[in-house]
């Protein structure tokens, strides 16, 4: 009797632990290379129709860099720029404008420029599936970050129907 408990027991804890690890497993969007590059592509197309030189770095959800497209003429300056611009998009989830003016109008917010990597311009906009964000683009090099962001916009519009 005392066996069969301690086994039942031992059988109730195993399956208790497998339901536990499948639950601690996750499951996460992610964006192909081929989609990074056209979001890239279509940002300095955008840009590039309105006369503007820019670069385009696309991060993945970690902040990892996928892909950059650094137009004809695009000062050095951009690459680095847009990188971090992407970086600051999708590690707070948010466009790099918002966080901008959220951090010009709060006093409590205003330490954000001092996380290593963020650049609080506007031009970074995450990428999203639903409302999942796998990364985030970010454009460097027109005469305005709110032009930049409309850019990143613009590409992202552009590829819509891919990020289902």
């Amino acid at each position: 009797m005392k066996r069969t408990l301690t086994l039942a027991a031992l059988t109730l804890a195993t399956l208790t632990a497998g339901t536990a690890n499948a639950q601690a497993v996750r499951t996460e969007k992610n964006m192909s290379l081929e989609l990074a590059n056209q979001i890239a592509a279509q940002s300095v197309s955008a840009c590039t129709a309105n006369s503007y030189a820019v670069t385009a770095t696309v991060v993945d959800r970690a902040g990892g860099v996928r892909a950059v497209q650094r137009a004809d003429n695009a000062g050095p300056h951009t690459v680095e720029a847009s990188r971090e611009k992407a970086f600051t998009s999708a590690s707070a989830k948010a466009p790099t404008l918002a966080i901008m003016e959220n951090s010009q109008k709060n006093a409590g917010a205003t330490n954000l420029k001092d996380i290593p990597g963020f650049l609080l311009l506007g031009g970074g906009v995450p990428v999203k599936v639903g409302n999942e964000v796998i990364g985030a683009v970010g454009v460097a090099g027109a005469p305005g970050g709110h032009l930049d962001d409309q850019c990143a916009q613009a590409a992202l519009a552009k590829v819509q129907d891919l990020l289902k």
